[in-house]
């Protein structure tokens, strides 16, 4: 299943892009589950992401590896891909891209994901988007709010 959220936002996409560190992968968080963050290595090839997602009944981990990572002159962009992924999840792929768009950019949160069954994909979708999509209010703050082009 994929899902494809774009926020628009002022900052030039270079500054952006580079911005993707601990301390916004800290802000951009989702209030629930919590997530503990045991390891994050950066957005280069080769790096890991380990969190503890704690649900208050019990605690899950999820572990991803940077696997991609490319810059050209009008977007720039790595791929976190699940390596060790929270039930009922068993593929996770995940696209941070942000495109250049005349002074300012787009964020781009490109996310396939799958859990071998089609309808349990389906009806985790409305959760996903809105996981994902409460990443936007965080953007826009952070990088200023910008119009859809």
């Amino acid at each position: 299943m994929r899902l494809h959220l774009k926020t628009a936002v002022q900052q030039d996409f270079l500054s952006v892009f580079h911005a993707f560190d601990e301390q916004l992968f800290r802000r951009l968080a989702p209030p629930y589950p919590k997530l503990k963050l045991l390891r994050f290595d950066g957005s280069d090839v080769g790096d890991q992401v380990e969190v503890e997602l704690q649900t208050g009944i019990k605690s899950f981990r999820w572990t991803s590896l940077i696997t991609e990572r490319e810059i050209t002159d009008t977007a720039a962009w790595f791929i976190d891909e699940g390596q060790e992924l929270p039930p009922p999840l068993r593929r996770w792929q995940h696209k941070h891209l942000v495109t250049k768009s005349g002074n300012s950019s787009v964020i781009h949160d490109i996310i396939d994901y799958g859990t071998g069954f089609k309808l349990l994909d389906l009806l985790l979708y409305p959760l996903m988007l809105a996981q994902f999509g409460m990443r936007k209010p965080t953007y826009r703050k952070v990088f200023g709010r910008d119009e859809m082009p």
